[in-house]
């Protein structure tokens, strides 16, 4: 299987189909082999155009998928047809699956002690404790981060999960990437760990599929979401009218 790299707007992407998406990274881990993975919607491509260490970190990585249904849009317009959408979440649960049938082990990093914790809790129950890593919650210190860096490598993890907010997780994976590249399969999953755990509900499929799941998210934090989407999905809209109008 080979991935034909686009480029938009700056941002490199993988033009991947989910189960493509699935098979390179089970490949990987079979042949214990190392894969750094990232995704990008509307709010992200937004941010590297104006945060070069973010855009070096995102671009830097070995598969790059793109998350939001935006940039699948913005593709078809560029000229530059991306198969389909690989929503970070969506990934995630499915490599959970596969952890659990092939017998990998997950390593879950990032949010609230009581958020992550349910997420873990859930895991175990729903497939198997013997699929847990480690854990542990998103709230440490520049200083401390060789250190969780090296307890990951430590705990046996062949995928890691990264729940922390944009730029710090792309540039705590990207600055930690000698310690961390025992573990086969790294990927930033944003909020998927509140939505998991019940913290946050996600959008009902027919948004998701007509790229309102934005909208949803608005609705449910509007104080702290509107900024983010608003204002930069305005940004992205504009970033893709200048890319075409200079074709």
């Amino acid at each position: 299987m080979t991935s034909r790299r686009i480029e938009l707007l700056s941002t490199r992407i993988d033009n991947l189909s989910m189960q493509e998406t699935l098979f390179l990274v089970d490949a990987k881990i079979k042949a214990k082999e190392s894969l750094h993975h990232s995704v990008v919607n509307a709010g992200k491509i937004v941010a590297m155009h104006s945060d070069v260490q973010l855009r070096e970190s995102v671009n830097s990585a070995d598969l790059i998928n793109a998350d939001g249904q935006a940039v699948i849009w913005a593709s078809k317009l560029l000229g530059k047809p991306l198969k389909e959408r690989v929503a970070g979440i969506d990934l995630m649960e499915n490599l959970v699956e596969l952890a659990h049938q092939k017998n990998y082990k997950i390593y879950c990093l990032g949010a609230k002690e009581e958020v992550v914790s349910k997420v873990v809790s859930h895991y175990k129950e729903k497939y198997s404790p013997k699929i847990i890593a480690g854990y542990r919650n998103g709230y440490f210190t520049k200083e401390e981060e060789p250190k969780v860096a090296k307890e990951i490598a430590e705990s046996g993890a062949n995928i890691l999960f990264v729940a922390i907010n944009t730029p710090k997780k792309e540039n705590f994976l990207y600055e930690n990437r000698e310690t961390l590249k025992v573990v086969n399969f790294i990927m930033g999953v944003g909020g998927s760990f509140d939505v998991v755990s019940g913290l946050v509900k996600r959008a009902p499929l027919w948004m998701q599929r007509s790229g309102l799941e934005w909208f949803y998210r608005l609705i449910q934090e509007p104080k702290r979401m509107w900024k983010r989407y608003l204002i930069g999905n305005s940004k992205f809209i504009f970033l893709i009218l200048k890319e075409k109008f200079k074709k």
